[in-house]
Order: structure tokens, then sequence, then C-alpha cells
């Protein structure tokens, strides 16, 4: 046997391999939607408690974020990413939540099932979706616009939640930069707000990063920091990344990237 008949031979052994993974991945995420949906009807006639349904489904959307990813379908991965943010969000449950929790399980087994293709737009599909809502939008008209926040759990990450979801905007927050990277390529967000400060690597460096590939360069973007816009930490942020200041200007300067991105 040649060298490149043996090389080929090892592919060929490799795709059986994720094949086969793929197959029994779905196989037992369909299993695991029929359950979270009998589930959820048991909690519904409060033969199960809502706050323990909300977190094994919050512990089966984190599984499936990284599972799907794995064996190569990155739509199941954005699809549970963004169930697991609205989840967050989702006590106490209403019953509105159980209606939008049924659109996301039907959702994921859709595309489990090959009823909406895999190679559909991650984009045009997430604003299809149920928006996150931590307090009543019910007064508010929901938008197509959607804005991701990359940003630790704090104060400013949800007063900036806040001001966007009063203006209609979906949002979904995510604290790691390398997760950001995934999601945002894959669900091409209006707007991205950056916090300076982020694990693994700075905010900073994360912005300039994303406005110099050519697959994120013209997304709109801010940068959330205590540093003045001359501070020499930013020397290298390009001039069309709007700096939001924390301070007595936070609200101002958030207003100012929003009209930057022409989203006012």
């Amino acid at each position: 046997m040649t060298t490149s008949e043996g090389t080929s031979n090892q592919a060929d052994s490799l795709e059986d391999i994720v094949s086969g993974l793929r197959e029994e991945f779905i196989n037992e995420t369909n299993d695991a939607l029929e359950e979270l949906l009998l589930l959820l009807e048991q909690t519904r006639s409060q033969q199960h408690p809502s706050g323990d349904f909300i977190n094994e489904a919050r512990k089966f959307a984190h599984l499936l974020v990284g599972q799907g990813a794995n064996v190569g379908l990155r739509l199941i991965s954005t699809v549970a990413h963004r169930f697991k943010v609205y989840l967050d969000a989702c006590e106490p449950l209403t019953e509105r939540g159980i209606k939008d929790i049924e659109q996301y399980v039907d959702t994921l087994s859709d595309i489990i099932q090959g009823k909406i293709p895999r190679e559909t737009d991650p984009s045009t599909l997430v604003r299809a979706l149920p928006p996150k809502a931590s307090f009543e939008v019910n007064e508010v008209e929901i938008r197509s616009t959607e804005v991701l926040l990359v940003m630790l759990d704090g104060t400013a990450t949800k007063f900036v939640e806040r001001e966007m979801q009063q203006c209609g905007y979906r949002v979904s927050n995510v604290a790691s930069p390398f997760d950001a990277l995934s999601i945002v390529i894959q669900t091409k967000p209006d707007l991205v707000i950056i916090s300076a400060v982020l694990p693994d690597l700075s905010g900073i460096d994360f912005a300039i990063a994303l406005s110099s590939m050519p697959e994120t360069r013209n997304m709109p973007i801010a940068l959330i920091t205590s540093f003045p816009r001359d501070h020499e930490s930013l020397q290298f942020l390009p001039d069309n990344v709007p700096v939001i200041q924390k301070g007595p200007s936070f609200g101002d300067d958030l207003v100012e990237a929003l009209n930057n991105a022409f989203l006012l």
C-alpha cells in the first residue's frame, strides 16, 4: 500500500468515526428533546417544579452548545446558545415563557430531523427566535436588530442590556471573547458591545481583532472602558470604534455608539 493510499484510508476512517459520532448525537438529542417537551408539559400542569425544569433545560442547552460544535453541527450549537441565553432570564416561568421554550425546542427538533436545512443562515434563524427578556416587554415592539454583549455579568452589563431591550433590540451576551468570535461570525449581529475587561483576552485586543478581520471589519463595534479615548492602552483601537466610558457620560456615550451603528 502506498503512502497516499494509507493517508486516504486514514481520512476515510476518520470521517467514518465523525459520521458515527454525529449520527449518535442526532439520535440522542432527538430523544432528549422529546423528553424535554414532556417535562415542559408536566411543568405547565404543575406536576414538576418550574425552577427544576429551567435548571435542567439550561444544562441541556449548555451541553448542546459544545456537542453540536464538536460534531460539526454549528446551527445546533448557535440555536442552543441562544436558548441558554433565553433561559438565563426566564424565571419565574410564565405561560409566555413556556410557549417560547416550545418554539426553541421545536426549532432544535426541526434542525435535528432535517426539516430546517443545516446550511440555513444562522443570522436569519436566530432573529426568528423569541428574544431574551429580563423585564416585561409587552409594550415594546421587538425588532430584528441583534446586539451582542461581550461582557462579564455585572451592573454595567445589566444596564446596557436593559437599555437595548427597551429599544426593542434582541440582546444576547457572552463572557468569553473566544466563544464570542464564533457567535459573531455565525449570527452577524448589528452591533457588538465589548467590555475592555474580559477573561483570557483583553476586550481591547478583541475589538482590534474584529476590526481587522475581513469577515468582521465592517461590523459595528463599541468598547466599554474606564479609560478616556486618548489613554495609551487604546492607541491601537481603530478610530471608527466608539468608546463608551464608565462614569457620568456612560448614557450619552451609549447613545452615540448606537447612533454610530445607525440603530437610532
